[in-house]
């Protein structure tokens, strides 16, 4: 929906709030024609109700708005006698409607001096619990939201089971398009696995002003693009399933290119401009690299970081199997098919290969090679070790995945570029070598029709040769860059898709511990409410938080005993 047409939405509201109340605004002494007046209406309702007037903000917030009208449509039902169980029901369960009854129907009266103090002990807990939640709602929504790290993209600066808050006011807190949804959800409801939310209506994009802009490497949360998107993986039939921005999986990454910028990835490594991207002293790139060991590698006589779960098995396998279709099919069933180097007797699949298959396949495990996730601080000391032969990086042959999607241009996750990043306002040239670049910003981003018939490009029916962007683009990558779905795949990440900035680390735990037990004794105190952002070590400030929370524990039981008293 247009701004236009929540605006005549908002009008007719206003007329239905009409309608169905004056009879009421009469009968608590004001005049008929102060229940149609917008958001003035509503100063006079909470003063007929006798709550306060600031009640008329959260009813303009969206999602928070959804558990205000319950809660002014029982009040005010209730100032005008309605006090039973079902008159609440048939309040929230006709939206609202009950009212027209109560306005037209009956010969209720208006208690002035009706006492707001819930009835009963249940109705103190659904007010309390219901506040509760219109509050954490509110700070969720626009202020500060938890998350938690799934993936090892950005392993060593953020950790699978790191739990964040991520901070909604720093790039400006994004009002949610999607108007009628579950609270402090995502995009799926709890157990029963449906979704949170309706499709429509929508809001307009609308943002809050934020107090910073996004720099170059800043940890960025951000709503995946390619949920929407078929074309990620080349598929170029058009297809996709449409996810509303605000409700598309939740993903983070590091912005290593802003708008404006060039990018390049030459043998892994990104350059800004042509210059070498220096990362901050807390990330720690990672890539995978073929150990080859003089003996059989087993944990007990190497580093534990060649034992972990990010390696991967080093299998031979006959030349005369190699180009079978059939064959290569097999093998990438069982995960991510690398060659060895130049070597094609020897491929790497994540996680091992079932070892029937590899029977039929006539593959055998390399016990002396492992290929290995490495920093550059790993490689360093592994390289000292008595028994290594040799540490070679896997650099990865060209792919149809990578973004653009384009064969000819020959490039991979490790070599890629150069790119222009978009910046709102500049124009770039469009013919058919530079469309796959743009082509999504312009149709799925920022909403244009467009066609390409023979050479000509037409957008939004007018032939053209150029295009201006309407907002600011960022490219997203893990530092862990063989093991990282990014913006090498999706291509690049719209503002209007940016959710926050993570600023801390409240809790962490190895999520993939074999038992809550193991959970518990893995839980990471070293990292808890520790910042995430900036340069040098991170800073902690669990100590603080812990003396906060003692002194309000200290402090409720001390006011609870003189309350007893």
């Amino acid at each position: 929906m247009t701004f236009t047409q929540w605006f005549i939405f908002f009008l007719a509201v206003q007329v239905i709030h009409f309608l169905g109340t004056w009879k009421l605004y009469v009968k608590a002494g004001r005049k008929p024609w102060e229940a149609i007046v917008p958001i003035y209406n509503g100063v006079v309702l909470m003063k007929i109700i006798n709550r306060p007037k600031w009640w008329i903000i959260l009813l303009f917030i969206p999602i928070v708005n959804l558990l205000m009208f319950p809660v002014i449509w029982i009040e005010t039902i209730r100032t005008f006698g309605f006090y039973k169980k079902i008159d609440s029901l048939l309040a929230i369960v006709t939206l609202g409607f009950y009212i027209f009854y109560i306005n037209y129907a009956t010969d209720t009266t208006y208690n002035a001096d009706r006492s707001i103090k819930p009835r009963s002990e249940l109705g103190e807990w659904v007010s309390s619990i219901t506040f509760a939640i219109i509050a954490a709602t509110l700070v969720h929504t626009y202020f500060m939201q938890p998350f938690t790290i799934p993936t090892s993209s950005l392993e060593k600066s953020l950790l699978v089971g790191d739990y964040l808050f991520v901070s909604k006011f720093h790039y400006g807190a994004r009002v949610p398009s999607t108007v009628i949804a579950a609270p402090m959800v995502h995009d799926s409801l709890p157990f029963v696995g449906t979704a949170s939310y309706l499709k429509s209506p929508q809001l307009p994009y609308t943002r809050l002003p934020g107090l910073q802009k996004i720099m170059n490497n800043d940890i960025v949360c951000f709503n995946w693009p390619a949920d929407t998107l078929a074309t990620m993986w080349g598929d170029t039939s058009g297809k996709f399933t449409y996810k509303p921005v605000d409700k598309k999986t939740n993903y983070v990454k590091r912005a290593v290119g802003i708008a404006g910028d060039s990018l390049e990835i030459r043998n892994g490594y990104v350059y800004i401009n042509g210059k070498k991207n220096e990362l901050p002293y807390r990330a720690k790139l990672q890539f995978y690299y073929t150990y080859e060991s003089k003996t059989a590698i087993d944990r007990n006589t190497y580093p534990k970081f060649l034992i972990g779960k990010e390696r991967t098995g080093v299998f031979k396998i006959l030349s005369e199997y190699w180009n079978n279709e059939k064959v290569q099919d097999a093998i990438k069933k069982g995960g991510s098919l690398t060659k060895i180097g130049s070597d094609s007797l020897y491929t790497e699949v994540a996680g091992g290969i079932n070892p029937d298959l590899a029977k039929r396949l006539k593959m055998s495990s390399v016990e002396n090679k492992i290929n290995i996730n490495l920093t550059d601080d790993e490689v360093a000391r592994l390289k000292k070790q008595p028994q290594t032969i040799s540490v070679k990086k896997i650099n990865h042959d060209a792919d149809k995945a990578i973004f653009p999607h384009v064969e000819s241009l020959g490039w991979s996750q490790d070599n890629f570029g150069p790119i222009y990043i978009p910046k709102a306002g500049a124009t770039v040239k469009i013919d058919s070598k530079s469309l796959p670049f743009y082509e999504q910003i312009i149709k799925n981003y920022e909403n244009n029709d467009l066609q390409v018939i023979g050479d000509n490009i037409f957008i939004n029916g007018k032939q053209t040769d150029s295009y201006t962007f309407k907002q600011d683009y960022y490219w997203l990558l893990g530092d862990n860059r063989h093991n990282s779905l990014d913006a090498r795949y999706w291509g690049y990440v719209p503002f209007d898709h940016v959710l926050g900035k993570p600023v801390m680390i409240w809790f962490s735990w190895d999520a993939n511990a074999a038992s809550f037990g193991d959970k518990i004794k893995s839980i990471r105190w070293d990292r808890m409410f520790t910042t995430v952002g900036g340069d040098g070590e991170p800073v902690s400030y669990r100590y603080y938080v812990l003396a906060l929370i003692g002194l309000y524990i200290g402090y409720s039981f001390y006011k609870g005993k003189k309350v007893k008293k």
